[in-house]
């Protein structure tokens, strides 16, 4: 419906609810020679229409194939918090990344559910496998290294090394923390009386962080609160072009796991 207008965890592993958690105390990842597609859904639970297309994200790496290197993330928006529902999982700051992915795609209309694979702009989500694969094949035009680790204290350090391959500039890095497993029972809004599922959750979000001379290290920190449930935590990563919106390359834990 139109509305108006990483590396790695030290937790985590569920990237998707049929998946089996992992807990990790510390892990290492390196993003691989192809690049990762890195799949943005803007979303509300506050849009009727919005309840399909994060069934589809939760279902993505089925729907992809079993090889694919695949980056979710779930971006709840908070411009439909005051028509009848406040979003719980909403940050002003993904809906004004979603207007200035929609702005360098050259179009003019934010709305919700809307897909973004590779930062471009995506008709809908039985074309996700199909755009995923395509972005598999691509060699990647960067690399990214990351550290996490989880201290006693429940913070969460992560360490990330990035550079671009080529000439790509102005290039950023943004790092998010996700959540799978998550559920809400609507009781007003267009999905009132729903019990609501959602999985790839955006919990934090650090970004742009800005690359010099095609290159980056840098450590941040994220305080993890204790409402959120450490075996159901992500980190993701990704380097992205911004002049055009288009993403370098993209990591998850789920590479760390795997390792």
């Amino acid at each position: 419906m139109t509305s108006r207008a990483p590396f790695a965890a030290a937790l985590l592993a569920a990237m998707a609810a049929a998946v089996p958690t992992a807990s990790l105390a510390a892990c290492e990842a390196r993003s691989g020679p192809t690049t990762a597609a890195l799949v943005e859904l803007y979303t509300s639970e506050g849009c009727s229409s919005c309840p399909p297309a994060d069934r589809a994200l939760r279902r993505i790496r089925e729907v992809a194939g079993a090889t694919a290197t695949v980056v979710p993330l779930a971006l709840h928006v908070d411009y439909w918090d005051g028509i009848g529902w406040k979003d719980p999982f909403s940050k002003p700051a993904f809906g004004t990344r979603q207007s200035r992915l929609v702005h360098l795609n050259q179009h003019a209309v934010v709305y919700t559910p809307h897909f973004f694979v590779g930062g471009m702009e995506l008709g809908g989500s039985g074309m996700l496998g199909d755009e995923v694969r395509r972005q598999n094949v691509r060699p990647a035009r960067a690399d990214i290294q990351i550290k996490a680790d989880l201290t006693p204290s429940g913070t969460l350090v992560v360490d990330v090394e990035a550079t671009t391959h080529g000439s790509v500039e102005p290039a950023a890095l943004y790092l998010a923390v996700t959540e799978s497993g998550l559920e809400s029972k609507v009781t007003r809004g267009e999905n009132a009386g729903s019990t609501l599922a959602h999985d790839h959750v955006v919990r934090e979000w650090i970004g742009p962080i800005r690359l010099a001379a095609g290159a980056l290290r840098t450590r941040r920190e994220v305080a993890i609160p204790a409402t959120w449930s450490s075996t159901r935590l992500n980190v993701v990563g990704f380097v992205e072009d911004e002049t055009t919106g288009g993403v370098l390359q993209a990591i998850s834990a789920g590479n760390c796991a795997k390792s």
